[in-house]
């Protein structure tokens, strides 16, 4: 591996890692390369797998990381549960990209068949009562 693509896999762990950037939304572009099937390696080597919603072991009041690849855009989230009331509650992704109204902008219920790659193994507890910006 030359110098110029362990700088790009080095971006790209950072990405996944959140070290020295934000996750958020990732175009895996570069000088007109597409990176997308590097970024699924590193995301493997992170870890990270490729699973729907519903298939995530999380329980109310745990979050899971978890990315989103729509075309050659990288999206990151979390897998958790959304209260409602005492008695309502959703099992969901949600971007950390928030919309107009201050609600996750991109959605994934647990019931659809949209892949996702996320690490069960960086599991983080959460306040489901007042889940936290991400």
């Amino acid at each position: 591996m030359n110098d110029a693509e362990s700088r790009l896999r080095e971006a790209l762990e950072d990405i996944v890692d959140g070290v020295n950037v934000k996750r958020a939304k990732h175009e895996l572009l570069h000088d007109g390369r597409d990176l997308t099937t590097l970024f699924l390696e590193v995301l493997s080597e992170q870890g990270y797998l490729p699973v729907t919603v519903g298939a995530v072991q999380v329980e109310p009041g745990e979050r899971v990381p978890a990315f989103l690849l729509v075309g050659t855009t990288a999206f990151f989230g979390w897998v958790f549960w959304e209260q409602f009331t005492s008695w309502k509650i959703r099992k969901l992704w949600g971007s950390v990209i928030k919309n107009a109204r201050g609600d996750w902008d991109i959605q994934i219920p647990e019931a659809r068949a949209t892949t996702i790659y996320a690490n069960a193994s960086l599991k983080l507890e959460m306040d489901i009562d007042h889940p936290p910006a991400f």
